[in-house]
């Protein structure tokens, strides 16, 4: 049988504002979110047993459950509406993205795995299809199905993609931290009232790097407070020359720096491989 591959990219949230907590006990953000480079990869084989086998490899392979994750969720959802009947498959993951680091490696695996199966299968799925199934997955997945810069804008799960690309120079550094999304929301104090604008008219370069300074991440408070030596990457990314601002990605615990170029992005990974030798750190340029 034929292996077939998916290259599954990371998300970064490079602002998030918590809202206000809903009645379901979830929160609605506000977010402006970009893909870059790390990826894990994903390949498909279609076997000829009748159970499907999911397995995992790579350097973050550890705590993820072969059972229950977000490509058997995948599975299971595609066969509960007969979108896959009478076949089954050999999926094996390489995870080369941190999970509970808030990169979104799990949302990402299962919007990929998803359009690999729209397109391969040929199920014809609608864009608002898709988006229906993937938010039976997670919050995330929906987000992940385009790998376009996107906002949320807080209201309705309303999800705004750009065409336009950021070409921002990304350092991420992992603490090896996992970070429970469920109790940094439920412990966070924070939350900011949204101001409806429209955020069209900064995507040139400078508008975006003002906007983002001016902006930040509500969750960090709470993560900092939990997770101390989260404050001293985010600190010691901050003083790395040519860094416009340093912060936490999603619900962290990865930390980002944006860098006026490619080459102090790459200069202050040395700093970090230096000063924190344990920690994963990628340089990039978002996609």
């Amino acid at each position: 049988m034929k292996k077939n591959k998916v290259k599954s990219f990371c998300k970064i949230n490079l602002t998030l504002k918590v809202l206000k907590r809903l009645s379901n006990g979830y929160h609605s953000i506000s977010s402006l979110i970009t893909f870059c480079g790390p990826r894990d990869v994903i390949s498909v084989t279609e076997t000829k047993n009748i159970k499907d086998k999911i397995s995992f490899s790579g350097r973050f392979k550890k705590g993820i459950d072969s059972e229950l994750n977000t490509i058997s969720a995948v599975l299971n959802l595609l066969r509960k509406t007969k979108l896959i009947k009478n076949k089954f498959y050999k999926i094996s993951i390489q995870k080369n993205i941190p999970h509970g680091s808030g990169l979104g490696s799990g949302s990402s695996n299962a919007a990929d795995l998803l359009n690999y199966f729209n397109i391969k299968l040929k199920l014809k799925l609608t864009k608002n299809k898709k988006e229906k199934l993937a938010r039976k997955i997670g919050f995330d997945t929906p987000i992940s199905l385009e790998r376009k810069n996107t906002f949320l804008t807080g209201k309705k799960e309303s999800i705004l993609r750009f065409n336009k690309k950021f070409r921002l120079n990304i350092l991420i550094v992992y603490p090896n931290l996992i970070c429970s999304t469920k109790e940094i929301y439920k412990k966070n104090k924070k939350f900011t009232l949204l101001k409806t604008k429209s955020f069209s008219h900064r995507l040139n370069k400078k508008n975006l790097i003002d906007y983002l300074k001016k902006n930040s991440n509500d969750l960090e408070e709470t993560v900092t407070k939990l997770y101390p030596k989260i404050k001293d990457t985010i600190d010691f990314i901050k003083a790395q020359k040519g860094c416009y601002f340093s912060r936490i990605t999603g619900s962290g615990s990865a930390c980002i720096g944006i860098f006026s170029n490619k080459q102090k992005a790459v200069y202050a990974q040395k700093m970090i491989k230096i000063k924190y030798p344990k920690y994963w750190c990628v340089a990039s340029k978002t996609i």
